[in-house]
């Protein structure tokens, strides 16, 4: 019996991938974030950092929490706060999804939209930042989770890595994983290294993001790559990078819906098509787990949406062909 929601979030399925890892003799699994009870893997880093700071005493019962969140994290602590009786403030942007806006307001979050990007970067994640420490100082006992800075974010993901590795009961070769406050990626790199496990962990990065030193250019998949390098990042804590484009994120999306049944959000297509991308340079025999970050009923009106794909993109709908015909799926560039 779950005693509470907390009890919900983590312990999420591992499931195998056969058809999407083809002919390529590698062992694929992906680790199932979106049944995560908030619908994410940010659930996990939610948890960890509120709890942290109710034992730190940094919270009480008439604490406002303010975070800036595309969406995941921005619902992850709705979720919590909504347990824990406490107000909470999330700062958005329009690039913020409609249901995920939606979600965060059923859950009794109050939204505070940042209509226009930052003048100087024309990145909408400063301006997001720059509004939040506005909030703060107006806000007597307020507190700032700071996903991209707070250690509890990737100490939530030493338990993601052990799930992946309890449930395998097998060696593991290779982990992919989403980057953007670098939390996943941080914390399942701290995991194996402290247990000394030859697992590689391999980062999956959005073209236009600067984490791993690329040139910034604008992209329409949130939550996904960064504007600005989070601190939680370290050099080394990735064996391998692989970029992957807005296109790839969709045709990754639209390939694991029509192959494998599984409905993913955007980072999750990126994996996917990470995947793709170096599968046939990996060991034959391979063992590998992909992390799919979140659920895809959030992304009904854009990625899984065919009019908002051919108006970013074009007509695309070859990328993503069934198994019989295969020979045309070449990968997105």
């Amino acid at each position: 019996m779950n005693h509470d929601i907390f009890s919900c979030i983590g312990n999420t399925p591992l499931v195998r991938l056969d058809k999407l890892a083809g002919d390529t003799r590698l062992l694929l699994y992906a680790k199932l974030e979106g049944l995560n009870l908030g619908g994410s893997i940010k659930d996990r880093a939610a948890k960890e950092i509120i709890q942290d700071a109710l034992k730190r005493g940094k919270i009480h019962a008439n604490t406002v929490v303010i975070e800036s969140s595309s969406g995941n994290m921005g619902i992850g602590l709705a979720q919590v706060c909504a347990h824990l009786g406490l107000r909470f403030i999330c700062v958005v942007d329009p690039k913020t999804t409609r249901q995920n806006i939606k979600i965060l307001k059923a859950y009794g979050a109050e939204i505070d939209m940042v209509e226009r990007p930052d003048p100087a970067t024309g990145e909408y994640l400063k301006a997001r930042l720059d509004r939040l420490k506005v909030l703060l100082q107006a806000t007597p006992n307020s507190f700032w989770p700071d996903q991209y800075s707070n250690v509890s974010n990737p100490r939530a993901h030493h338990k993601t890595m052990h799930e992946i590795i309890e449930q395998l009961g097998a060696r593991l070769d290779f982990v992919f994983c989403a980057t953007s406050t670098c939390g996943t990626l941080r914390g399942c790199a701290e995991y194996l290294r402290a247990r000394d496990l030859p697992a590689q962990v391999i980062a999956v990065d959005a073209v236009g993001s600067v984490i791993f030193g690329g040139e910034p250019a604008k992209r329409l998949i949130p939550g996904h790559g960064a504007a600005v390098r989070p601190r939680l990042y370290q050099p080394g804590l990735a064996a391998r990078l692989v970029s992957v484009t807005d296109l790839d994120c969709v045709v990754g999306c639209r390939r694991l819906v029509r192959q494998e049944a599984i409905l993913a959000g955007g980072s999750s297509g990126a994996v996917v098509m990470a995947v793709e991308k170096i599968k046939h340079e990996l060991p034959a025999g391979s063992v590998c787990a992909a992390i799919l970050p979140d659920r895809g009923e959030r992304y009904l009106d854009t990625i899984y949406s065919d009019a908002w794909v051919a108006e970013h993109f074009g007509e695309v709908s070859h990328l993503w062909c069934d198994e019989g015909q295969k020979e045309l799926c070449l990968t997105a560039r």
